[in-house]
């Protein structure tokens, strides 16, 4: 916005050239700015009825070969300006339906006040979604956080309700910045019930640094709702092609709660560590290929995955395992719940001279049983204000893999999403 107003200044000043004039009111910030999307997607899954998760979420319904869904998405974004102070809102009003359930979400994704009395210093209070880390796909020093589907990276999350602030500095020479970053998040029945155990003030900060053009942050996360860890990460451009970067977490006191195949729940705690190394290369051509290795600690060893998965099968001759497999389900149906991951995604922009068409295929592979999903998009925003997206999905892997077990086999979605 502001790059645009300073070109119309600059064509207008050649315009009038004989007559030189400013008017600070261009550049006056609009006291409410408003706008968001709507979204609707149409989705048909074909599936997978040799796979565990598939056995266990349709156990006892009719066998289904494919499952359609619609759903309906409201994102609305607003900001208010008023002296040093900024409100932001994010709203998000989502329906979902399909044959087996209907699902409706009606929430804030972001509600805080930010006050800045100054450019070195931020407090923000409320409700916001803070974006730690370097990495593309996973960001394992994301502490308070909720983590990024590796499908659909863009898409906005949810932020915790909590106090934080920035202070700022900046310097000549070889260190140009410091930026410290506390956090205070609070846990209960009641605010932030899903961040981990109740009954906790949990306290967190980022110490972000430019050193020599690298960008470093040191995170950490005290004992609380969650076990205590903390972290580095950063980000260099090697050329102006290629950037490389990378993060790494320790998390102390990790409980990893697994099941046998008999149904008996096994807790572990232990130290565990976790990091990611990642490439984004740039070509003269416009294609853009990004690379990561992922090393996720706080995930289940292909034995304890292939353990879950024998125990439904178990179920055919014991139903009494279906509560506890439904119950650890979650662990182990979440994304990416394995040890070792590849992710790999390539997109080219206006192939062919074909404007506003962007197509792109991401790869995710489990390194440790060698399943993997591929998915191809194609991408169009030629019309004003309009999106358009076709995407597919095909999963991939033998009996006892992660995505040879998922509850699909391929997937194929059309979204439009219009911007006001």
């Amino acid at each position: 916005m502001k790059w645009g107003l300073l070109i119309a200044c600059i064509l207008a000043g050649i315009a009038q050239a004989e007559e030189f004039s400013f008017d600070a009111t261009e550049f006056d910030k609009k006291p409410v700015e408003f706008g968001g999307y709507l979204e609707l997607k149409q989705e048909r899954a074909w599936l997978n009825p040799d796979g565990a998760l598939y056995k266990l979420n349709f156990y006892n319904r009719a066998p289904r070969d494919t499952l359609d869904r619609t759903a309906a998405t409201l994102k609305l974004d607003g900001k208010f300006t008023r002296d040093d102070f900024i409100f932001r809102l994010r709203a998000d009003a989502e329906v979902r339906r399909d044959a087996l359930i209907e699902e409706r979400i009606n929430r804030f994704d972001e509600a805080y006040l930010s006050w800045k009395p100054d450019p070195g210093f931020t407090l923000d209070v409320g409700k916001q979604a803070l974006k730690w880390g370097k990495g593309y796909a996973w960001n394992p020093v994301g502490f308070v956080e909720r983590p990024k589907d590796a499908n659909d990276v863009e898409l906005a999350r949810e932020g915790f309700t909590m106090v934080a602030a920035d202070f700022i500095r900046n310097f000549d020479g070889d260190l140009k910045t410091i930026a410290f970053t506390p956090v205070l998040l609070p846990v209960s029945s009641q605010i932030n019930s899903d961040f981990g155990q109740s009954d906790h003030l949990n306290a967190a900060a980022k110490l972000y640094l430019l050193y020599r053009d690298t960008d470093i942050d040191f995170t950490w996360l005290g004992r609380g709702s969650r076990a205590p860890r903390f972290g580095v990460d950063f980000s260099r451009n090697l050329t102006s092609a290629l950037e490389i970067h990378g993060e790494w977490a320790k998390i102390r006191d990790f409980e990893l709660r697994s099941i046998a195949p008999s149904g008996a729940v096994t807790t572990e705690r232990r130290n565990v560590t976790s990091y990611l190394l990642g490439l984004r290369y740039l070509t003269e051509q416009d294609t853009t290929y990004i690379l990561e290795y992922y090393r996720n600690g706080t995930g289940y060893t292909e034995t304890q995955t292939q353990d879950f998965y024998r125990l439904i099968d178990n179920l055919q001759t014991n139903p009494l395992l279906l509560n506890p497999a439904r119950q650890i389900s979650p662990s182990y149906a979440r994304a990416n719940p394995g040890e070792r991951y590849l992710y790999l995604r390539a997109s080219q922009k206006e192939p062919f001279d074909i404007v506003y068409f962007t197509p792109s295929i991401t790869l995710i592979g489990n390194l440790d049983d060698r399943s993997y999903s591929l998915t191809p998009e194609l991408l169009y925003t030629g019309i004003t204000n309009l999106d358009l997206r076709l995407r597919a999905s095909w999963l991939s892997g033998k009996a006892g893999s992660e995505f040879g077990e998922k509850q699909n086999a391929r997937r194929v979605e059309l979204v439009a999403r219009y911007y006001f």
